[in-house]
């Protein structure tokens, strides 16, 4: 396994454009399993672990995929699939391997997923999946730790989720394009890559509508055709850049993603005191001499990203006093904090809140990514700390930053991949 080594203490300075968005990608790429007909072209498909995953749960299925990792195009054509089944061994790699269920119930009547990541029936978020598609009509047990659902042909219907669910969502979507009968659903996630999934599928002949409000309506149609989409900036990415900037007292500019998306990114990096310019084309951070504490509570889109976090906790840790983060999202989720403790961070939690005093300096040692969020947010962390840090199980960061080494050095830190 990899890891990243890290001399910290420079200033991140420069201009760097992000890929296109993972969230979007993927429920894109398995959205093309709809099209039984012809070729697809994805482009701006960001060359990713969980993307290469993807690739080969699609090929498993039987669909035939190129993707050109240096021009970021992908090729889908879906004609011939041969499985109606997703093996335990690609869907254990990555939750939004779920997603693979909506497609191919909708064009089959039938589809078999293990439960991603080996989890069992009970509340955990698969339940709005499976509870949506039974809404539709569907059939859905639990047989030897997969799902099982039938549903020929699933039915309109109305769909309504306690708490948006981004992939949830998405799964939902596809099961409703092809229903017998409009479908609405209630309380639906309203982030970018939703809109991203409904532009596709309306490209190809859908009939979605209020894509980005928590109320969608899907008219069934009886066909996809094959489609040549571009996929959105990642706007996560945007922001790990811009926190990145502020972390380490710098000045970056990040372009390639709508800056609409950030408001909330930037307006939290305001009150820290950095300078915020804000253009059609991009924003720019410049860090003031000292950060200063900042509240943040995460919530579904438009609120401030749960998947940013981390992010914004390591830069917390640098401010000039004490600053609260509160996760609404999803529990446990501050693993990373017990690695920002063994840079110098002083942090307490307490059940869903997290309390960081400012400390004046990070000290480097050798810390360990837990997931692709948690792992960014160390990455920064060691960034601004004094000394040399060693970062392991970095192939959890690979998930979603693609060589993030690279692009760091761009803007001028010091970091290097090599093997543990």
């Amino acid at each position: 396994m990899d890891k990243f080594v890290i001399n910290g203490g420079k200033k991140l300075h420069g201009s760097i454009k992000v890929e296109g968005s993972k969230n979007a990608a993927l429920p894109v790429i398995f959205g093309s399993l709809l099209i039984s007909k012809g070729e697809t072209i994805i482009r701006n498909v960001p060359p990713l672990r969980d993307i290469y995953t993807t690739i080969k749960m699609m090929q498993f299925l039987g669909a035939h995929v190129t993707y050109d990792e240096k021009q970021h195009v992908m090729t889908v054509n879906a004609e011939q699939l041969i499985s109606d089944t997703a093996p335990y061994e690609l869907m254990r790699q990555m939750r939004a391997s779920f997603l693979v269920l909506g497609p191919i119930l909708s064009r089959f009547g039938r589809a078999r997923a293990s439960l991603p990541g080996g989890c069992v029936l009970g509340t955990r978020p698969v339940d709005f999946h499976i509870k949506g598609f039974q809404a539709l009509g569907a059939d859905v047990k639990e047989e030897g730790g997969y799902v099982v659902a039938t549903g020929n042909p699933l039915k309109g219907g109305n769909v309504y989720f306690d708490r948006p669910s981004h992939t949830g969502t998405e799964n939902l979507l596809y099961g409703a394009v092809f229903a017998k009968g409009k479908t609405t659903i209630a309380n639906a996630a309203c982030d970018p890559e939703i809109i991203d999934v409904a532009n596709f599928l309306n490209a190809a002949g859908a009939k979605i509508s209020g894509a980005g409000t928590p109320n969608l309506v899907i008219e069934p149609v009886k066909k996809l055709k094959a489609v040549d989409f571009t996929v959105s900036g990642d706007r996560l990415v945007a922001g790990t850049f811009l926190l990145g900037g502020a972390i380490t007292g710098g000045e970056v500019k990040v372009t390639g993603c709508p800056p609409e998306q950030l408001q909330v990114v930037s307006h939290k990096l305001s009150e820290m005191g950095c300078d915020m310019t804000i253009t059609a084309k991009g924003i720019t951070v410049k860090a003031p001499k000292r950060l200063k504490p900042v509240s943040v509570t995460t919530f579904p889109y438009p609120g401030f990203p749960t998947d940013l976090q981390a992010c914004i906790m390591a830069v917390t840790c640098l401010s000039s006093g004490t600053s609260h983060i509160t996760e609404t999202v999803f529990k446990d989720r501050f693993s990373h904090t017990m690695e920002l403790r063994r840079l110098g961070a002083d942090i307490s939690v307490s059940s869903d809140e997290a309390i960081i005093r400012g400390v004046s300096k990070l000290q480097g040692t050798t810390v360990m990514a837990s997931d692709i969020r948690a792992g960014a947010g160390i990455v920064l962390a060691c960034l601004a700390a004094k000394g040399r840090s060693n970062i392991l199980r970095i192939y959890h960061v690979d998930r979603g930053y693609s060589r993030l080494e690279d692009k760091l050095n761009s803007l001028g830190a010091d970091i290097m991949r090599t093997s543990e």
